[in-house]
């Protein structure tokens, strides 16, 4: 609890950057007040009702090397409502042909010393891909281990090209790399920029042997990252004002004024002494000051944004027998059991989620046309599925869900701190050194807290975390 005189500190957007710099500037003994236009928190990696169904905004999962991510699950409680792999284990589901693997080995301590032998005999056994291109792998996979992600040489240069050039050729790029890549950085390797591959690859695949397993929410999101996150919002004692629009933000002497309008219509002001902004960017354009506002604006619009489409099928039978799988040769780009979360599934059925990263092409079809395509698909991969009878169907939308990772997006990602004192950046769109992920977005709250709190920031925990396993 704070004491009289403590800083005050407003947080806008309540998604997970906004509760991680909430929670680390509560912690450091400011009064915070949390403001957020929903009526939820959890931002895109949140849930809704619809009907007595409970939906996630996305399908949302993390890995055993998301330290920043994992710390805030154990800060709200909710660690054991999820679920996460012993070691890493893919089924890729190819039409016409058995199901392909991708399962990592236990690895003798005597042998973790050896970059990427927890894969090896995982790759050597893929045959989603010929010999030739299974035995090429581990050069690859050295040569980008020996990358350095922060060197800006690499962030112009594409990922696609970079595979090309060190002898992946197209199944490889279509079978490991963009399989594994595509959902991770929200783009192909060829729109991808080669640090942020770089990152994603050294430290999840070849970083420390367990840094990949999968884990996911056994629960609705919004379990997690909303009613969770209040709860402990409230014990640290943060004031959350939920459906309260930012509309401008203001420096008045000795510190900020943030006019509000609540979820009556009426206009309030907040006068603090710090504010960590965890908007969109082009939100955060939109009510910013100058000097910060100008190259916000810029920033929004250099990094653009990647859209993710979910097409959600529920069955009148189980078709998957695993908690979910990967697709190959399809335009199934991975699809989730998510049956458990539902909350109103008829006996028997399962539901489906199929989940579609860097979806242009898929953002102007309707709902109907997207399903009916879905269930051909699936009925394509899994023999049980042409049989099923579809009970519900519909669609949800992120056009905006992440920035564009292109080649030279790092110069447009801006730094926590600001030109202006006591005034913090957070959100998974900037300069974490990560793609927008859950992970990237709670290290950035963390380092917006200790801008305005002088408190450690995410580089003094998990970034020194991932240089060690990168270096292992």
């Amino acid at each position: 609890m704070t004491g009289p005189g403590a800083p005050r500190v407003a947080v806008l957007g309540g998604g997970l950057a906004g509760v991680a710099a909430a929670l680390r500037s509560a912690d450091a003994g400011c009064e915070v007040t949390l403001l957020e236009r929903r009526a939820r928190l959890g931002g895109l990696a949140g849930s809704f009702r619809r009907g007595d169904a409970q939906v996630d905004t996305g399908q949302h999962v993390f890995l055993r090397c998301c330290h920043a991510y994992r710390g805030l699950l154990d800060r709200l409680g909710v660690a054991g409502s999820t679920t996460l792999q012993d070691r890493l284990d893919v089924t890729v589901l190819r039409p016409g042909r058995p199901a392909a693997r991708l399962r990592r080995d236990r690895v003798p301590t005597a042998l973790r010393v050896l970059p990427g032998a927890h894969l090896a005999r995982a790759l050597l056994r893929y045959d989603a891909l010929p010999w030739r291109e299974r035995l090429a792998l581990p050069r690859a996979a050295a040569a980008l281990r020996r990358l350095d992600p922060a060197d800006p040489a690499l962030d112009a240069r594409a990922f696609g090209d970079w595979l090309r050039r060190h002898g992946q050729g197209p199944a490889a790029i279509r079978a490991l790399w963009d399989l594994i890549g595509t959902p991770t950085l929200n783009a192909g390797a060829d729109d991808a920029s080669l640090a942020l591959a770089a990152t994603v690859f050294r430290i999840g695949l070849l970083g420390d042997a367990d840094a990949a397993d999968i884990g996911w929410s056994a629960v609705p999101l919004g379990d997690l990252h909303d009613i969770a996150a209040r709860r402990a919002l409230d014990a640290a004692g943060v004031r959350v004002a939920l459906s309260s629009r930012v509309r401008d933000v203001a420096r008045v002497d000795g510190g900020w004024r943030v006019a509000v309008t609540g979820r009556d219509g009426a206009g309030d002001a907040l006068t603090v002494d710090a504010v960590v902004c965890a908007l969109p960017p082009e939100v955060a354009a939109a009510v910013l000051p100058e000097p910060v506002r100008g190259p916000v604006a810029e920033a929004a619009d250099a990094l653009g944004a990647s859209p993710i489409v979910d097409v959600h099928l529920v069955l009148d039978r189980p078709v998957l027998p695993v908690p979910f799988a990967a697709g190959l040769d399809t335009e199934v780009q991975w699809v989730f059991d998510r049956s458990g979360a539902h909350g109103a599934l008829p006996p028997g059925a399962q539901y489906l989620v199929v989940s579609l990263s860097a979806a242009d092409a898929y953002l102007p079809l309707g709902a109907e046309a997207l399903v009916d395509r879905f269930m051909t698909e699936l009925g394509r991969l899994l023999p049980a599925a042409a049989g099923a009878r579809l009970l519900d169907g519909f669609v949800t939308r992120e056009p905006r869900a992440t920035f564009r990772p292109a080649p030279g997006t790092a110069a447009h990602r801006p730094a926590a701190r600001t030109a202006l004192t006591a005034l913090a950046l957070a959100g998974a769109w900037t300069d974490t050194g990560w793609p927008a992920t859950m992970e990237g977005a709670v290290r950035s709250g963390e380092d917006a807290a200790a801008v305005v709190t002088g408190g450690p920031g995410a580089d003094d925990r998990a970034r020194a975390t991932d240089r060690a396993g990168a270096a292992a």
